[in-house]
């Protein structure tokens, strides 16, 4: 079974993964993370090109063309990655209305025709059934909109007219195959309500949904400085509590058991906050990914790439996902985290506020360690944090990889304001932030006493840490003598 951390990662409009240097990005993920799922938005905004009404001998019809579809699919399929897929935005030409949303207009309003959305959707399943095999498609959740509790994102975050739509569509989805997932509400934090009454409706009418969706993140007001935007955040805590939610407003529903997924978390929604290309990012989430798998099926990171066109094409820095620069593949403490997890076991050994020790099926033994943070920026942070663990292991000594990230090592980021802030970096500077953005690697050998090393950590401020044990097998020669390697000594 996947890992939840690992089930799916967040993506910007899905027109971007025709771009060879999102491909690149999203095939260094694949290769050193290497998630199960993707989701974006707009599979049916206007620049997909999927709803084509004509008219021919005065009757309207309506062509439906997968050019840019079955691209996209083909090259997330390649790279070992399925689709989540989420329906909408809406076709101008289907759309009740003209409201948008992002720089690239995606409609925000109900259909004008139920029927025609229908036929949109059963066409657009049927389509990809036909080209991958029912098999396939039955592995790709189906979300219906996303966060229609916003009337940026829902034209007056109409709720019953959401109802309407996730009807329409879930019957649909069904009635192409029975066994697709089909769910929602998809909704952003500050709404929490919504869950319950979704409950109530699906049951009410007998609606169709295999799973319910929420967002999480936990940053507060907007401060807006040209081209960027500042926020506060609350104490991480917060993220697991909104993975908590869903959960508990479907106690005692029909649907208390179905699904969980988080389709979207971070610190912040912002793709043009720095946060998220601060080592700061990394320790505040590193408890949310190592815990939250308790509380839900999944939870998305939002998003992967830094080519997230939200606000306005990129500038040659963004700080919206994994990556520090568009192009380049800099990578940040907060994909650093995500890879370290990726090396952890399978087993869970312990767990606790600061660390993660697991087990591989050969015996190794893992340590995810982070410090604490102050997400109120009260104080820089914990410096000097240490953490102490005795861990089972086999053998008369064990070897010790430490692989870190923090304000200093791993962080392309500070490289970057050190250097004076480069608009768009020469290709020197980039060498220089590919430099940087490796984590430090140290080495050490620990003896076994009584089946147990122990290990002490002491971290930097705003340090994740990854620590790889493994039993020593000594195959020196007897004769191997270190202290006569100047030619002294017997």
């Amino acid at each position: 079974m996947t890992a939840p951390w690992r089930t799916c990662v967040g993506t910007g409009r899905l027109e971007l993964a025709l771009r060879r240097d999102y491909q690149e990005s999203l095939a260094l993920v694949q290769r050193e993370i290497g998630f199960q799922h993707i989701r974006g938005h707009g599979l049916f905004s206007d620049g997909m090109g999927v709803y084509r009404p004509y008219e021919w001998k005065g009757e309207r019809r309506v062509h439906h063309s997968f050019t840019y579809v079955d691209q996209i699919m083909d090259t997330y399929l390649d790279l070992g990655i399925r689709p989540f897929l989420e329906l909408g935005f809406m076709p101008r030409e289907l759309a009740s209305g003209d409201q948008t949303v992002f720089w690239w207009a995606g409609n925000v309003t109900p259909p004008s025709s139920h029927h025609e959305w229908a036929d949109l959707v059963r066409t657009t399943l049927s389509h990809l059934i036909d080209r991958y095999g029912i098999h396939e498609v039955r592995t790709w959740p189906i979300e219906v909109w996303n966060e229609p509790n916003l009337d940026v994102f829902w034209e007056g975050a109409d709720e019953s007219a959401y109802h309407q739509l996730y009807e329409v569509t879930a019957r649909t989805v069904k009635e192409v195959d029975a066994s697709l997932q089909v769910g929602g509400p998809a909704i952003s934090p500050g709404s929490d309500d919504w869950i319950g009454r979704f409950a109530e409706f699906c049951t009410a009418r007998d609606v169709p949904v295999d799973f319910v969706s929420r967002h999480a993140y936990t940053s507060g007001p907007v401060q807006e400085v040209p081209f960027g935007r500042y926020q506060t955040l609350e104490p991480a805590r917060g993220l697991l509590d909104q993975f908590a939610q869903p959960r508990e407003a479907l106690k005692g529903t029909p649907l208390a058991e179905i699904p969980v997924h988080i389709t979207e978390f971070n610190s912040s929604y912002r793709p043009d906050n720095a946060i998220h290309d601060t080592a700061f990012n990394a320790a505040y989430l590193a408890p949310v990914v190592a815990h939250g798998g308790d509380l839900v099926e999944s939870f998305s990171y939002w998003t992967f790439s830094d080519m997230f066109e939200e606000v306005g094409v990129p500038t040659a820095l963004f700080h919206g996902g994994f990556g520090l620069l568009t192009h380049r593949q800099v990578r940040k403490p907060t994909y650093h985290l995500y890879a370290f997890m990726a090396r952890t076991g399978e087993e869970v050994l312990a767990r606790g506020d600061d660390h993660l020790v697991t087990r591989h099926a050969d015996g190794r033994v893992s340590v995810l360690a982070w410090a604490p943070v102050d997400a109120s920026g009260a104080t820089p942070g914990s410096r000097g944090h240490t953490v102490r663990l005795t861990v089972p292991m086999t053998g008369r000594e064990v070897f010790l990889r430490r692989s870190s990230v923090d304000e200093e090592r791993g962080n392309a980021y500070t490289a970057w304001r050190r250097m004076g802030s480069p608009r768009s970096p020469r290709p020197s500077q980039i060498d220089v932030l590919h430099e940087a953005a490796e984590p430090a690697r140290s080495h050490l050998r620990l003896p076994v006493r009584e089946s147990e090393v122990t290990v002490d950590l002491t971290l930097d401020r705003h340090e994740v840490t990854l620590v790889e044990l493994s039993p020593v097998e000594d195959e020196a020669p007897p004769w191997w003598d270190e202290r006569r390697l100047l030619g002294g000594g017997r």
